[in-house]
């Protein structure tokens, strides 16, 4: 989650560059953004017993968090070298800073941990996979392509057998709760939860930061490229969805599953199709032929890295389209996605002011999501034209610019 603030360069209509390509970036996280506030404000779930779902849970759950996630790693590859990595010197200074930006981030996320709300809160994970990823970011193109492959193979198969020995610890190695300040007495219990028992296993998760950092590594300014994600991109969510669908529906994966199934009160049909975080995944391989959102495994990971590819690709092309017809049709999303750590953090802490409250008189959850929603499109839109940072990413930028200059300070 980072903040840029950039003028429109003087240049031939049609003409592509660096402001064009981080426009679509910026304008890609602040959908992510609206989508999440989406999911936290809005019914997932229709209210009846049959917990049928909403066109918001099948839309955006799993998707919006995922598509962050890649945007992350995306944003790395952009600041660490674009098509090529930083290499030497410029590349531990670049981790330093990333490092210490992640300490913000989670700093900020443990604060947000403490209050009493009934949201999954992400940025200790997110935290959490920035340094994760640090190995990673002096990789070229085809390395990071193998790596983000066999990671989405492989991981969800490992954390599908560490999952229950985690959990038959006393006491199990799960949260229960949004990470916050205290949990740091009890590290194992922390770092279980956030690496595989929690609703962002960091373990599987990182996975979209490679993913990301691929599409970073990319000549996302030629015009290919935008184009073959958003296509590519489409074309494989479908697959992964149908494979998903087929293991279920017709080759025997819902049965075996609903044999298994250890949480009474989440229908399988409505969890396949919107959330699996209420659910522990074991005792039956099959829950790793799923693609239901939040289930980590390989589909669910193929699934949501391609639509977050094809979304990339989509505001790409938009953005290319507003530098031909010379208007910004991005700003309304690159507003807030400039200042996402700011405009996230902000709205968890307005949601926790109503938490067990009831709404004021007169408003409904579709007036909250469009007041929350306005407000970061508005707020974002004025940062922007002015030329500012979000506060907060303005404090993680000078945690940056600290970590990469330690180096020649204490040398010099």
């Amino acid at each position: 989650m980072t903040s840029r603030a950039m003028a429109r360069p003087s240049r031939a209509p049609g003409s592509s560059s660096a402001t064009d390509r981080l426009r679509g970036i910026d304008a890609a996280r602040g959908l992510a953004l609206l989508g999440m506030m989406a999911t936290h404000l809005l019914p997932t779930f229709e209210s009846n017993a049959s917990l049928t779902p909403t066109w918001i849970g099948l839309t955006f759950s799993g998707r919006a968090a995922a598509l962050f996630a890649v945007l992350a790693g995306i944003g790395l590859a952009l600041s660490t070298g674009k098509q090529m990595p930083a290499e030497g010197r410029a590349l531990g200074a670049a981790r330093r800073g990333i490092a210490l930006r992640a300490g913000v981030i989670a700093a900020v996320g443990l604060t947000l941990g403490g209050m009493e709300v009934n949201l999954a809160i992400i940025l200790v994970h997110y935290a959490v996979l920035f340094l994760c990823v640090l190995p990673f970011l002096g990789l070229k193109l085809k390395p990071l392509c193998a790596w983000a492959a066999g990671w989405i193979l492989v991981s969800p198969v490992v954390a599908y057998l560490l999952r229950p020995w985690l959990m038959a610890s006393y006491p199990p190695l799960k949260l229960g709760h949004n990470p916050k300040w205290e949990d740091l007495l009890t590290p194992s219990q922390l770092l279980g939860d956030l690496f595989f028992t929690g609703v962002y296993p960091v373990f599987q998760w990182l996975s979209y930061l490679l993913v990301g950092l691929v599409i970073g590594r990319l000549a996302l300014t030629k015009a290919t490229v935008p184009v073959l994600l958003l296509a590519g991109g489409t074309v494989l969510a479908v697959l992964a969805k149908a494979l998903g669908t087929a293991a279920m529906e017709s080759w025997g994966g819902r049965a075996a599953l609903q044999d298994v199934l250890n949480a009474p009160n989440y229908p399988l049909d409505s969890v396949l199709q919107v959330n699996l975080t209420g659910v522990q995944q074991e005792g039956s391989w099959w829950w790793l032929a799923s693609a239901a959102p939040h289930s980590a495994t390989t589909l669910d990971l193929i699934h949501t890295s391609a639509v977050a590819a094809a979304v990339v690709g989509a505001c790409l092309l938009l953005g290319r389209l507003a530098d031909w017809l010379d208007l910004d049709l991005l700003l309304p999303l690159r507003g807030p996605g400039a200042m996402t750590l700011t405009l996230y953090t902000v709205h968890v802490w307005v949601v926790a002011g109503f938490y067990l409250k009831p709404l004021p008189a007169g408003w409904t959850q579709d007036g909250m999501y469009f007041a929350h929603a306005a407000t970061a499109i508005v707020v974002g839109m004025v940062f922007v034209l002015l030329k500012w940072r979000g506060p907060l990413e303005w404090l993680g930028h000078g945690a940056n610019q600290l970590g990469r200059q330690g180096r020649i300070v204490l040398s010099g």
